[in-house]
Parts: C-alpha cells; sequence; structure tokens
C-alpha cells in the first residue's frame, strides 16, 4: 500500500497494511542540537524513519489581503459576497498547474485546510482584538454572524475550485479558540456563530466526495465534540494540549468510532525518559490501534529539549508496533 491508501484504509475503519506514520514537524533549531548527540552531519532524516508522506495544500484563506480583519468595512466585505470566485494568486499556491501535476501522479495524503476558524476570522492576534470580538458577541451579535457567513462563503467557492482540479484525502478546520485549559466561548456560541458559517464548505466537501473532516485544535475542546459530529466532522487533531484532560483513550470511550482521532501522544513524556515513553506507546497507543481509526502522533512539534535519543527510540518503537 501506499501513503494515501493506507491513510485511506485507516480512517475507514479498513485493513490498511500498516498505520500511517507522519512526521510530527521538526523545527530547525533541532537538528544542531541533535548534531551534538549523535546525529550524524549530513544525516537524513527522512530516510532513518518510516514517514508516510502528506502535504497541505498551502492557500491564502483570506478573500483579500487584510479586509477580514478589519471587521468594520463591512460594506467592503458584502461586496465580496456578490463577486465570482477571484481566481488569484493570493488564494492558490504559486505554480498551481505544476503543483496539480505533481498531486495527479503522487501517492502522498494530500489534505487541504479549508476555515482558519472563529478568531482569525475575526482579526485577533492581541488582547486588544479579542477583547473587542469578546463584546461584540454581546453587543453586535449580527455583525458577527455576517463576518463569519462571508468568510465561510468564499472558503467553500475556494474549496470548491481545488477541488475541481486535484483530489484531496481530508479537510482541516483549523480552530484554535483558547488555550491549552479550556475553550473562550461556549459551545452554545461556537454552534451558533461557528459551526452554522461552515456550512456552506461542509456542503461543498460532501459533494465533492471528501470523507475525512477534520477539526485541528489546540485547546481543550471536548464539549464541542457533539456539536461537531452532528455538523458532519468525523476526525480531531489535537495538537499541544492537556492530555489529561483530553486523553484520547476517554475520548474513543465517550464518543465510539464515529471520532477519528489523530495525535494523542504526550509530547511531554518524548523529554523524559525511555520508560516514560515506552508506558504512554503500551498503554495509550496500542488500545486505541487495536479499536481502529486512530493515527499515532506526538501532539506538538518537535524542539530542542527533546533529546535525539529519546526521539530515536520513540520512533523505532512506533514503527514497531504499527508494523506488528
Amino acid at each position: 500500500m501506499n501513503s494515501r491508501e493506507r491513510f485511506r484504509e485507516t480512517m475507514n475503519y479498513g485493513k490498511p497494511d500498516h498505520i500511517p506514520l507522519f512526521e510530527e514537524g521538526i523545527r530547525n533549531e533541532v537538528f544542531k542540537t541533535w548534531q551534538l548527540q549523535g546525529l550524524p552531519q549530513k544525516a537524513d532524516i527522512s530516510k532513518m524513519f518510516s514517514y508516510d508522506g502528506r502535504e497541505e495544500i498551502e492557500v491564502n484563506l483570506y478573500p483579500y489581503p487584510g479586509f477580514i480583519r478589519r471587521f468594520t468595512l463591512y460594506p467592503v466585505m458584502e461586496k465580496l459576497r456578490l463577486k465570482p470566485f477571484p481566481n488569484h494568486y493570493i488564494c492558490l499556491p504559486l505554480g498551481w498547474s505544476e503543483h496539480i501535476r505533481k498531486w495527479k501522479n503522487s501517492n502522498i495524503v494530500l489534505m487541504l485546510p479549508v476555515h482558519p476558524g472563529f478568531f482569525l476570522t475575526m482579526g485577533v492576534n492581541n488582547w486588544r482584538k479579542f477583547k473587542k470580538v469578546i463584546y461584540m458577541l454581546y453587543e453586535n451579535p449580527e455583525l458577527v454572524h455576517k463576518t463569519m457567513s462571508i468568510q465561510g462563503e468564499f472558503a467553500a467557492r475556494l474549496a470548491e475550485r481545488i477541488l475541481k482540479d486535484t483530489e484531496i484525502d481530508a479537510a482541516i478546520f483549523n480552530e484554535p479558540i483558547g488555550g491549552i485549559d479550556r475553550p473562550l466561548i461556549s459551545p452554545r456560541m461556537y454552534e451558533d456563530f461557528v459551526l452554522t458559517s461552515y456550512r456552506p464548505v461542509l456542503d461543498v466537501l460532501e459533494k465533492n466526495g471528501v470523507k475525512t473532516i477534520i477539526l485541528r485544535t489546540y485547546t481543550d475542546i471536548r464539549l464541542f465534540i457533539p456539536s461537531l459530529l452532528k455538523y458532519g466532522f468525523n476526525c480531531l487533531w489535537a495538537c499541544e494540549i492537556n492530555t489529561k484532560t483530553m486523553d484520547y483513550r476517554d475520548l474513543r470511550s465517550e464518543f465510539g468510532r464515529e471520532l477519528r482521532l489523530i495525535g494523542g501522544i504526550d509530547i511531554e513524556t518524548l523529554r523524559l525518559n525511555k520508560k516514560a515513553i515506552r508506558r504512554e506507546i503500551e498503554d495509550k497507543v496500542l488500545p486505541l490501534l487495536a479499536d481502529g481509526g486512530y493515527i499515532p502522533l506526538a501532539n506538538g512539534r518537535i524542539r530542542k529539549d527533546v533529546s535525539f535519543q529519546n526521539y530515536l527510540y520513540y520512533r523505532k518503537l512506533l514503527e514497531k508496533i504499527t508494523k506488528e
């Protein structure tokens, strides 16, 4: 099986030749540290471990540079609603036709990010803007609905345009909705303001046969999961979260096989020792693999406080248990 077939079989609770293994993402400065710890100078990390190929299409999810962040300019946004799809370099990756040709004959897992999430759509990038948006939810909910609606319609047109040219294996909704301990809006608000605005995008994905709909989050969104499932999401990818409150074993027990899972390995254990790593893999990964619909992965990028020997042990152990 190739990486694409392996991924689809896993997400469909089928019988892949082995569970796909993705790279977590290793920061460049990590390699310099690892070279002092035994990594050969010219070593190619991708050849040292069994990584399945995966790529995310690099699209610009904002319909006009910067405008969506200035949500007071509603008349400008309203005009966008009436425009045809903006087939412009700011939306699609450079060299789009070359990308299409490459993906046509590729066996890698191809994922499409389709939405930046609530707070980024509303232009929040500092405390002052966050405070303004929180007040707006109460004082001017209509404007919030309109802003999210326009972003959703734009994202749907962009996804439809891309899916005319290429086939994807999964769609990703990014949702940086809070800190590691809790979301910053309530489940009711999330469904009312956010999930309803995703409907046009979800309809396009369904029409084009995209089977795996991922919510990639950076917070504890456990209370949101019933609503997410209701709207058609079927996969959770939680990054840099509190693994005690978002333990994947508990999530599988509570929500069943309707919720596929990516990630879940506590990156803190990679900073400890081999015993802690083995316990994390055996106690958490093995039962999830046995149940299916799960791709094991550390829940954050690898930084230089993870030693080369620990990472080497972790990846080799992961390879061993996923291929048994």
